[in-house]
């Protein structure tokens, strides 16, 4: 970075590196909180510093010592608490500058160790998302479409859990990896959505967030070389991610599918999710992942939107919503039974949801509506997208169509 950093080029470095810090940090002292506290300690000195001073040549690896120096400083100041001070006098003792290629898999233990068993589905996605992700509370409450006191009392009743069941920060040994797997995979699932779109701020993709996740699940694919599924989660991200450079314009507009350059796909990551899936074949034992990366292949292989085989998708959705039942496959698979057979039945189907707080629920049946020329309930439903879009892109994209509609 040339020049003086402004506060948001501090605000998103430390978005991309908020998870590897507070995963080092929760290793070196065992608690989240004192992390999580450290960590933003450090972000506030260096919106004090780097202004003026320019961004450290290795940034991560000062946000991670910078934090560590102040859980240390935390803990000595806590004299009630003698074995902590104690471990803290130890810890400063030690004159270690943690680097950046210092973290190994820690981001790995901590995501198995947010979905121990103990822990509900929603409350291990929700702490991992926080955690690792470094987004705010508002911003996962959007998007699991629930009330931010709601989730941030899942966020304190997990934090809690993790502290009173004394749950170890560890990968799991073999026999115990299959309990945890689905959920693991379930979050780096999601940790990936956020990152290909993101529930806020001005841009559509957080590129760090979809790395992170790639990361993440080629490491699974390789501590679970015979699970078909952690191979489909891998193709799935990687065939999705594969358009990424076509999502958006220049100026950091949405493209959608059906204008994008399918030159600007990325062939190389097209041919190893494809690879993938033929490995997924071979073992025979279909899961949603698999499903959906099946999908995302046939769009891979179409050369126009037009060209795409509507029908197999359509096919390929009617599998996902038997072994995955849920609003959010139904949504999408009526984008898909739209261009089969046309857009009143899918309204149809759209309409039988309720997802009042989803913004593309709004946005879809926005586009049906406007495909059946009914224009002023179109215009009311692109309203209700934006009213709900957290994200600056998106808001931006449902405007265009809404004065689209309007003229």
């Amino acid at each position: 970075m040339t020049g003086r950093p402004a506060a948001a080029d501090v605000e998103r470095i430390f978005r991309e590196e908020y998870g590897r810090a507070v995963a080092v940090l929760i290793r070196a002292f065992g608690d989240i909180d004192l992390a999580e506290d450290a960590v933003q300690d450090a972000f506030t000195v260096a919106l004090a510093r780097w202004p003026a001073t320019g961004v450290p040549p290795g940034p991560a690896g000062w946000i991670i010592t910078t934090a560590r120096n102040r859980a240390i400083d935390r803990l000595r100041r806590e004299a009630t608490r003698g074995e902590r001070h104690a471990e803290a006098i130890r810890l400063l003792s030690r004159d270690e500058a943690p680097e950046e290629d210092a973290v190994g898999d820690d981001r790995l233990r901590l995501i198995f160790t947010c979905c121990h068993p103990a822990l509900v589905g929603p409350a291990q996605v929700a702490l991992t998302l926080r955690l690792l992700g470094g987004l705010t509370t508002a911003e996962i409450a959007r998007a699991f479409l629930v009330a931010e006191p709601t989730l941030a009392q899942r966020l304190v009743r997990a934090k809690a859990k993790i502290r009173d069941a004394a749950i170890p920060y560890r990968v799991p040994d073999a026999g115990e990896l299959p309990q945890r797997l689905r959920a693991v995979l379930a979050v780096v699932y999601l940790i990936f959505n956020e990152g290909y779109s993101a529930s806020g701020g001005d841009r559509l993709v957080r590129e760090d967030l979809c790395a992170e996740a790639i990361r993440l699940a080629r490491m699974l694919a390789e501590l679970m070389p015979g699970d078909p599924e952690a191979k489909g989660l891998l193709a799935l991200l990687l065939l999705s991610d594969s358009r990424r450079a076509a999502r958006v314009d220049g100026a950091g507009d949405i493209v959608p599918l059906a204008e994008q350059d399918r030159a600007l796909w990325d062939q190389d990551l097209i041919a190893e999710g494809q690879a993938l899936m033929r490995q997924c074949l071979r073992i025979n034992r279909p899961g949603p992942y698999q499903i959906q990366a099946a999908i995302q292949a046939v769009h891979a292989d179409a050369r126009t939107y037009a060209g795409t085989d509507w029908a197999q998708i359509l096919q390929l959705y009617d599998q996902l919503l038997m072994v995955a039942p849920g609003p959010f496959v139904a949504l999408n698979r009526a984008v898909a039974l739209a261009e089969v057979r046309g857009p009143l039945p899918a309204l149809q189907e759209v309409e039988r949801l309720h997802l009042p707080q989803y913004h593309l629920y709004h946005a879809i049946r926005a586009d049906l509506l406007r495909r059946l020329g009914r224009i002023d309930e179109a215009v009311a439903a692109c309203d209700a997208a934006i009213a709900t879009a957290g994200n600056a892109a998106e808001r931006r994209f449902l405007e265009r169509r809404r004065q689209e509609l309007r003229s």
